[in-house]
């Protein structure tokens, strides 16, 4: 399955969720926004969401500094 994640197309199994994207990014545990097809996912809800063949998704996390 093909997606476009950032910009930029993105290879992955089929029947993954959003929550299985952030583990094959190494952000677990990190904290990041996610948001599919212009609508943001809720956190509790990463698990639950199914990525789909062409869907836009955008993963960005928070860098602290100061």
């Amino acid at each position: 399955m093909h997606i476009q994640l950032n910009g930029e197309p993105y290879a992955l199994e089929a029947g993954l969720t959003a929550a299985d994207l952030i583990d094959q990014l190494a952000l677990t545990g990190r904290r990041v926004a996610v948001e599919i097809n212009e609508e943001i996912v809720p956190r509790s809800q990463l698990a639950i969401t199914p990525l789909a063949e062409d869907d836009q998704v955008e993963v960005v996390h928070a860098i602290g500094g100061g």
